[in-house]
């Protein structure tokens, strides 16, 4: 450094003079400013060079402060609005849970209505149940309910639907109970087809599908056709829906049966609310006396029709009284056949009591020559 300024020593002296005399000079001139001052007031060069110096660096420092300042506030407002976004996206998800709880509330709503206009159309005690578990493999359908022996429930009830019929209870526990989907390959239900009047058994078939396999084929069947319970099965009451009629066609595993498909009216793979029935024993007890009042009446329109036919009658019958059974006509035996050859058996004395040349000992008719001869 020392060399630097012993060396360049005349130069720097004099690049030290002109500066103080241009900073004088600057110091001493004036320049006129207008439009800031009326009275003409004149800004020295110095001045006015300084201005100009530190004015841009002012004016970027002042932007570059603002553009920092707002990026800081807008950093701030930005976490605010996020903050308000996430308070808002929760409202609204709670806002959608409430929604879907009130869904699922209106249609249980509906579901219950429907199963209450039900029960009290067709069925006279049943008791509400929902569905808390469901289990069992491929050939296997078995659901869980809320209902149990504390609660009336015995096995073999008939579990229903609005739709349509469900199963029936398996194995009750105190306060639960399993029914046996009519799906499963051990259930089964005894069924009427409303068209052709034919009564089948329903069982489970593979996959969960329904089958009928113990008809005959039958070019009536249709697909589409309903099926309704015919309570033969004691468990199920009559005239429940059941389902329709899928397909028919010939069972090549069971020959001649045909193998009928079924649609269940139910869904049997979304069940939420079932109904138990409780009176089976009083349906069938009235179908049953519904089926001997039909028998009596059978038995009335047959006395009718014996006493608007005389001849069927014998004509010494003394006349009936009541609780006694008509006796049994006896009808004539008819009279034996006449051969070919105009033999009657019994008639002509058999061939081992007649003798060759000699006379018939035998009671019988005698036979004509021309008689026989008709024979041969």
């Amino acid at each position: 450094m020392e060399s630097f300024f012993s060396r360049f020593k005349s130069a720097l002296v004099l690049l030290a003079v002109l500066l103080a005399q241009v900073i004088g000079l600057a110091s001493q001139v004036k320049r006129p400013q207008y439009g800031s001052r009326e009275d003409g007031h004149h800004v020295r060069l110095a001045r006015a060079w300084a201005a100009y110096t530190v004015s841009p660096m002012e004016s970027i420092l002042k932007h570059s402060g603002g553009g920092i300042r707002g990026l800081w506030h807008n950093y701030v407002d930005l976490r605010h609005v996020r903050q308000h976004d996430k308070d808002l996206q929760y409202q609204i998800d709670q806002l959608r849970l409430q929604e879907a709880s009130l869904a699922e509330d209106a249609r249980q709503g509906q579901r219950l209505q429907r199963m209450l206009a039900f029960k009290q159309q067709y069925i006279g005690k049943t008791i509400a149940a929902q569905i808390i578990g469901t289990g069992g493999g491929d050939g296997s359908r078995i659901a869980t309910i809320d209902k149990g022996s504390a609660d009336g429930i015995r096995p073999d009830m008939a579990v229903i639907t609005p739709d349509g019929i469900v199963g029936k209870v398996r194995d009750v526990f105190a306060q639960s109970a399993q029914i046996l989907l009519l799906n499963d390959s051990s259930s089964g239900a005894g069924v009427l087809l409303l068209t052709t009047r034919t009564r089948g058994i329903l069982r489970g078939g593979p996959g969960g599908t329904l089958v009928i396999t113990n008809l005959m084929p039958d070019d009536r069947i249709k697909p589409g056709e309903q099926l309704i319970t015919s309570g033969g099965d004691l468990v199920f009451p009559r005239g429940l829906p059941v389902g329709n009629v899928i397909s028919s066609k010939p069972d090549p595993e069971h020959q001649p049966y045909a193998l009928i498909s079924i649609k269940p009216a139910s869904n049997l793979d979304r069940l939420e609310e079932v109904l138990i029935v409780t009176d089976v024993a009083e349906q069938l007890t009235r179908n049953k006396s519904g089926d001997e009042e039909a028998d009596e009446a059978g038995k009335k329109a047959a006395e009718v029709v014996a006493d608007r036919l005389p001849s069927l009658k014998e004509a010494n019958t003394a006349p009936l009284k009541p609780g006694e059974t008509a006796p049994t006509a006896t009808l004539p035996k008819p009279p034996p056949p006449l051969h070919s050859d105009r033999y009657s058996p019994g008639a002509i004395p058999s061939a081992t009591s007649l003798q060759p040349g000699g006379s018939n000992t035998e009671s019988g008719p005698p036979v004509s020559p021309t008689r026989a001869g008709e024979g041969r």
